[in-house]
């Protein structure tokens, strides 16, 4: 294979899109793709405050590092999750990306926040891990955002998590999840814009681009991901994709393009109704918001079980301040 820019010997192929690159061209087109993203959907603006979630993989390390480079102003925000070494070592790839590059970065700890890790917590709730997880990762994320004053929260979804998440939601015809689908969701009162400006970018071409750049990233997958639906349905797409080559973008922008709009002019009201938390008073559809009920759940087994002292009460405010390490 030769790259179809220079013609010199090739490093990445994309097959996808039937083209091939050298190290240094593959660079430029990844980095290209990505701005093209942002502008086609108006995602950032050069003047935004972006908070970048990192939680040390390649996908949101090589996604700071690509802001970094078409020079958004970044912070990053790593969640440390108290699952044993795993964390930890995330934890040390994250600080030595943003420490060799002298990037702020916002390190908020569960347990030292709300006196839990994550295992304790499905372990309280008997819920699933993956699930109490995501929820509390999407509530800390928001406030993070909200309450230090960013414009918008970048994520580092790439086009195998999407095209998974859209083909899981269609099979179970989730249409509130399906509405929810786009590479940008606006921002609302107490909640912050979110974009996905790797969306249309795969597993693998990110893999290449972190190698490329020689970015230090977390190499282990969660433990506790196995046996997840998710990696069911990247697997059943990975082979479909390998018989024919871009199915995965055109069944994701296809959506995008065709039904999407369709969802959205279906809904009553253009949305569903949301409302202060009596709690947190953060945005919910019922009373009491599904992070504050998990969070009080568990802290009422912590006190039966005397993992936490019996005067124990869940405070949705976390007991620090989020103050962004900042690298000499």
């Amino acid at each position: 294979m030769k790259c179809r820019v220079c013609g010199r010997k090739a490093a990445v192929e994309v097959r996808r899109q039937g083209q091939a690159f050298c190290p240094e061209h593959y660079l430029e087109w990844f980095e290209h793709q990505v701005e093209r993203a942002i502008r086609r959907h108006r995602m950032l603006r050069k003047s935004d405050r972006v908070l970048v979630a990192v939680s040390g993989g390649k996908d949101s390390i090589a996604l700071w590092e690509v802001l970094r480079r078409l020079g958004y102003a970044t912070t990053g925000l790593h969640l440390q999750l108290g699952i044993g070494g795993y964390s930890q070592r995330a934890l040390e790839a994250t600080r030595r990306y943003a420490g060799e590059r002298g990037l702020p970065l916002i390190v908020v700890d569960l347990r030292e926040a709300y006196r839990l890790s994550i295992p304790e917590l499905a372990e309280l709730t008997r819920r699933r891990t993956c699930s109490v997880c995501g929820l509390t990762k999407r509530y800390v994320i928001n406030r993070v955002a909200v309450e230090e004053g960013f414009d918008a929260v970048a994520t580092g979804h790439n086009l195998d998590d999407e095209a998974s998440v859209l083909l899981g939601n269609v099979l179970h015809w989730q249409t509130d999840a399906l509405v929810r689908q786009g590479p940008v969701l606006p921002a609302k009162e107490k909640l912050a814009k979110r974009v996905k400006p790797l969306y249309l970018l795969t597993e693998r071409e990110i893999l290449a681009y972190t190698l490329l750049r020689r970015l230090p990233y977390q190499h282990e997958e969660c433990p506790f991901s196995v046996g997840a639906k998710s990696l069911l349905y990247k697997e059943a797409l990975n082979r479909i994709e390998a018989q024919s080559p871009g199915t995965k973008q055109a069944f994701l922008e296809q959506y995008l393009k065709r039904i999407e709009p369709v969802l959205q002019a279906g809904l009553p009201a253009g949305e569903v109704a949301l409302k202060a938390c009596e709690r947190c008073g953060y945005p919910t559809t019922g009373e009491v918001c599904a992070f504050c009920k998990t969070w009080d759940q568990a802290y009422r087994w912590a006190r039966k079980k005397r993992i936490l002292p019996g005067e124990s009460v869940f405070a949705p405010e976390p007991a620090l301040r989020f103050a962004p390490e900042r690298p000499n």
